[in-house]
């Protein structure tokens, strides 16, 4: 699964304070995910995140950053 720093996931489950939205800040072996309702920070190994993943959303670079000259 391709994951990168910065997308929204939505997970199955939810935190305990409600919210299914939680915002990448690391990757690797673990994933840094920050609850986009609460602000809580976690640590969870990637196979257990995959597992529990729903959607991902992803924003696309603007045209502006990828234009060269």
């Amino acid at each position: 699964m391709d994951i990168r720093v910065g997308d929204i996931l939505t997970m199955k489950k939810a935190h305990p304070c409600g919210g299914k939205l939680w915002k990448v800040t690391r990757t690797g072996a673990d994933f840094r995910l920050v609850c986009q309702t609460c602000g809580r920070e976690v640590m969870v190994p990637r196979f257990k995140a995959e597992k529990n993943i729903r959607a991902v959303a992803r924003q696309e670079k603007s045209s502006t950053e990828t234009s060269g000259s």
